[in-house]
């Protein structure tokens, strides 16, 4: 499974986690909350749920309600498939929620953990950032050495573009260093006591948008200064 795969999975379960939905509603909030499935399409969500149902961790129900099921015939359309989390879904996907390995540090795999942080216990979100923060940090050294030995090649523009990454990533570490704060002095941003699942509303939730220090921004420099 690829890397973009996996955390497209981890969304989805996420996602129907709060409640069931239809194709169409998964893809729109896929879309609107999480950044980073701006740019996806139903070609790439229905295999995922295909292979989520095979693995017995979603099932298929036609329609959401009794009404959904008799107005589609007599309208002469196929019902709504609704998507449901099982229990064993919900346990795969709390599984996946607890893990703090170095894949959760990366900048796709940390948005869509991020946004699920309302889910989250404090002291797994904790390890994630501190982890992200480290991660930030090493890229910050090796690009301050790649711009110390490049500096004198390099022309203005491409000079500025590095100078504009690395701002970025500095940005990225002082959010990180505030949330870390709030973190350690047992503030939640607006949400749940640790380890409880967040409401629909909470600011840090899958149900609104991320916080963002610049959209949690990817260095523009070029590709031998990234880790």
């Amino acid at each position: 499974m690829s890397r973009r795969s996996g955390i497209l999975e981890f969304a989805v379960l996420g996602l129907l986690r709060e409640s069931p939905m239809h194709g169409y509603e998964l893809r729109k909030r896929l879309n609107t909350s999480l950044g980073v499935f701006r740019a996806f399409s139903y070609g790439t969500l229905y295999p995922c749920l295909k292979t989520l149902v095979a693995n017995g961790w979603l099932i298929e129900e036609t329609g959401s309600t009794t009404e959904d099921a008799l107005a589609a015939p007599l309208a002469g359309r196929r019902a709504k498939i609704v998507y449901r989390l099982t229990a064993e879904g919900k346990e795969h996907f709390e599984q996946l929620l607890a893990q703090t390995g170095p894949d959760a540090y990366e900048d796709e795999t940390f948005a869509a953990r991020f946004a699920f942080f309302g889910q989250t216990s404090r002291d797994v979100r904790m390890r994630v950032l501190e982890g992200r923060r480290s991660r930030l940090e090493e890229r910050l050294e090796k690009m301050s050495a790649s711009l110390a030995r490049t500096r004198e090649r390099l022309d203005d523009y491409t000079l500025e573009l590095q100078r504009h990454g690395m701002e970025s990533v500095e940005r990225e570490v002082r959010w990180l260093n505030e949330l870390i704060e709030s973190e350690r002095a047992g503030r939640d941003l607006k949400g749940p006591a640790a380890g409880e699942p967040a409401s629909r509303d909470t600011t840090s939730g899958a149900s609104g948008a991320l916080p963002r220090p610049g959209d949690t921004p990817r260095p523009d420099a070029p590709d031998d200064t990234a880790t």
